[in-house]
This record gives structure tokens, sequence and C-alpha cells, in this order.
């Protein structure tokens, strides 16, 4: 048994970025289906304060389901003959060991893509709609991510995780919508208990969705979600050409993030007052499986197709590391990226402020037993 957690501080309103209460939740882009049975799973505990989120996401739905008829008439046959443009690079790693920034940085290669934000909170619909939302919806997002100092809009390369959600597959994110009402799907962390046949439709979900992307950028795809950490092996059995960056963060920094990243998604997204209870061993127990199935998987990934970075270096010289991963995964010429890179290391990056964390140490012992793995293998 673990040893119970020490209580964490909780982050006040302030600690976070302002999401206008006008601004589409994650769930704004689900079909009435989907939604039912989202509401269903938290058993409608929903709180009067969040009722504007209810009423808003359900005349969504409806609007959700007929443009997915358009673009379904429209692009059929379009989708059918879709291909992937070229092998799919997948970033894994933890929740702020740095896969956002990673992220942002290899999609300013223009000969890659990603999924945009915009395509995973609209996955049904956003080859026939993405262009309004661009063109005239960007006022309905934030200039910055809550959590943190990130900045947010509609045409930012996204976690598809989000786009699985939306869609109605399985994931742990469902636990945001209903904070209190505990974890939700933690199996989908590393498919173990789910039967093939759940884990091969999931699978599928994943690969249209991604084709839709594909169809849309004409390009590769970089794709991110720490989600995708323990599911490294089944992923490389589903696009046998793929690549991953796994990338790590000392966990004494780690730690404190994830929790305060949950807090921020909590306050704005979730359909119910969160009592952060259990928040800390949440993470501690997401963790554990995420790298346990990891850890276990990861030689099945062949030699120069799978590379390990480091968020410390990521942030002492990012022009050295993506020149690293460039060079591990035989991707395209660095040399074409390398100005554009080192410019924004010029500008953007020397003005970008991580947020601080102070350091717990009945939090530091716990996660060094629990964590012992992580900390000796990466060297922290």
């Amino acid at each position: 048994m673990t040893a119970p957690l020490p209580p964490q501080s909780s982050a006040k309103k302030a600690d976070f970025h302002r999401y206008p209460f006008y601004s589409p939740r994650f769930w704004h882009g689900m079909r009435p289906a989907t939604w039912w049975g989202l509401l269903k799973n938290g058993h409608f505990r929903i709180h009067p304060t969040r009722y504007g989120i209810l009423i808003g996401v359900t005349l969504a739905t409806p609007v959700n389901t007929i443009l997915a008829g358009l673009q379904w008439l429209i692009f059929r046959g379009k989708l059918s003959n879709a291909e992937m443009h070229g092998p799919p690079v997948f970033i894994v790693g933890h929740w702020r060991s740095g896969t956002t920034l990673l992220h942002e940085l290899m999609v300013r290669d223009e000969r890659l893509s990603s999924p945009s934000t915009f395509q995973c909170f609209a996955p049904h619909h956003f080859l026939i709609s993405q262009w309004f939302f661009q063109r005239f919806a960007g006022w309905l997002l934030p200039g910055k991510r809550p959590m943190d100092n990130m900045a947010a809009g509609w045409d930012r390369p996204q976690e598809d995780e989000f786009a699985l959600l939306t869609l109605g597959l399985p994931s742990p994110y469902r636990r945001i919508a209903f904070p209190n009402e505990g974890p939700t799907d933690m199996d989908y962390l590393d498919f173990e208990g789910v039967p093939e046949a759940d884990v091969k439709k999931w699978l599928a979900s994943l690969r249209q969705f991604l084709l839709r992307v594909s169809t849309s950028t004409g390009r590769p795809l970089i794709i991110k979600s720490p989600t995708h950490t323990g599911r490294v092996a089944r992923l490389a059995r589903e696009f046998p050409d793929a690549k991953f960056i796994h990338i790590t963060r000392d966990p004494r920094a780690l730690f404190p993030s994830t929790v305060r990243l949950w807090k921020g998604l909590d306050d704005v997204q979730a359909l119910q007052h969160p009592s952060e209870e259990g928040l800390g061993q949440y993470v501690i127990d997401c963790f554990n499986r995420m790298y346990a199935s990891f850890h276990r998987d990861r030689d099945q990934i062949p030699t120069g197709r799978l590379i390990d970075i480091r968020y410390e270096d990521l942030i002492a010289d990012p022009t050295k590391t993506l020149e690293s991963i460039y060079q591990t995964l035989h991707l395209s010429d660095f040399d074409a990226v390398r100005p554009d890179i080192e410019n924004w290391v010029e500008t953007e990056h020397r003005g970008y402020k991580t947020n601080q964390h102070q350091h717990d140490p009945e939090i530091e012992t716990l996660i060094r037993k629990d964590w012992a793995e992580y900390f000796d293998r990466y060297g922290y």
C-alpha cells in the first residue's frame, strides 16, 4: 500500500490564466449520444453554477451531428482513399514533462503538421467547419492556456486524446467532467484488461481521425498525447513505420506541475465544483500505470525509431536537442528549419517563464520510493 499523501495546497483561481465563460469546453464537440453517456457516467451530479455549460453543450451536440453528416456527404469519396503522408511521429512522456513545448517546436517545421486545437475539439466535422472558426471565431479562446504560459488558439497543435474523447472513445480524460466521481477508464492508459476487440476498435478510430487530419494538412503528422505513453507497443503495431520521442523531466518538478494541471483543467472544464480530494494519489497512480507499460514494452520498438530526451536539455539548448531528434529518427534535413528554431530561441524562448513549484520534502520522499525506476533510469 502507498503511504497517504500529505495535504496539497489549493491553487487559487488567480494562479491560473482566465478562461472566459463563453469559451468552448472539451464537451462542446460531442454528439448527443456521447454527451448523454458522459452525463450518465457522472450520475448527472452537476453543480448549479455549471448549468450554463450543460445548456451550451446540449444545444451544440445536434449541430455537430448535422455538420458530421454534411462532411460525410462532401468528403466520403476522398476519405475512403485517404492515406497518411509519411510515418507519424508520436511524442510521449508524462504530463508536464515538456511534451507541449516539444510539439510546438517540431511543427515550426513547415514540412510537418499536427492535429490542431479546432480539429481535436470538433473531430466530427472540422473538414467543413475549421475555415469559419479560424477566420471569425478566434476570439472564443483565451490567449494562454489556464495552467501555464503556453499560447492558445484554434491553429495551435493539440493532443489527439481530446479528439478521441469527443468522438466518444474511452479515455481517462472523461474524469475531468466529473472529477469528484473519481478516476475513469484507467485501463485505457495501457490497455491492460481491455478486450482485444475493444482495443482494435479504439485504434481504428484513432487511425480514422488521423487520416482526416492528414487529408486536411497533406503533410506528415507529429502527434502528442501523454496518454499514449503506456500504449506505445500497440501504436507501433497499428502504425508499423511510426517513430517515437520520449521526453522525461525531474519528478520533483513533474509531480506538483501535474497536480496544478489537473486543478486548472478541473476548474474550467468540470461540471462540478472539484473537491481535489485524492488528486495527488491520482497523479501517482497514473504515472505508475503508464510507465509500467512503457518500460515493459519500449524494447519492442526497433532501434532508430525511439529516442529519449530530457526536458532540462530541451530548455537549455532547444536547437541541439531538436537536431539530435532529427538525426536519430532520420527525419527531414534539420538545416532547413534550423534558422527558425534559432530565431525562436533568441526571441520567444528567452521571455518564456515556467511555473515555479515548491518542493515538499514529504512528497519527494514518497515519489522517490514510488517512482524509483524513473529516477534511476533517467538519471534524476
